[in-house]
């Protein structure tokens, strides 16, 4: 039979669980700090992990940022500027928290909708990007031209 108590279920995994450095593994009998002092070969060097970049800023969260503003500066609801914009409140919802990406005829009616052009609303976004990306180190200047233009260009 089994040795298991009766009124234990027994549990079978379906992976095999991550071994954590610090767990003692079944069949040893040293101490995880005893293990940790053990001589390991590394073909890693042991200087500190490169930082990471911080990631350039999506333009569908810039947008969703710069409509919930506008909308929130007019004190005016979600469901108000989606009824005007004829789009539905769950997707502008989407939208300004940048779960979307919101085509042109959709950014053109919530625009519209707060009193704004897609021009507008563009150029808006456009701030946002040049505000958010400017508090960066500047890159090496690899690819850059003397120029100074801090315009914006769309291509479809």
């Amino acid at each position: 039979m089994s040795e298991q108590a009766p009124n234990e279920a027994r549990v079978i995994p379906l992976r095999r669980a991550a071994v954590r450095p610090s767990a003692v593994r079944p069949g040893t009998t040293r101490p995880p700090s005893e293990r940790a002092t053990q001589a390991r070969p590394s073909t890693a060097p042991t200087t500190a992990p490169p930082a990471v970049a911080p990631r350039e800023p999506l333009w569908r969260d810039l947008v969703g940022d710069v409509l919930r503003r506008e909308r929130l500066a007019q004190e005016r609801t979600l469901k108000d500027v989606a009824d005007a914009a004829r789009i539905s409140m769950p997707y502008l919802s989407e939208v300004e928290r940048g779960r979307k990406e919101a085509s042109s005829e959709v950014l053109a009616a919530a625009a519209h909708a707060l009193g704004l052009g897609l021009g507008d609303l563009l150029t808006l976004v456009q701030g946002e990007l040049t505000r958010v990306t400017s508090r960066r180190v500047p890159p090496s200047g690899r690819g850059r031209s003397g120029s100074s233009y801090d315009g914006l260009c769309l291509a479809a």
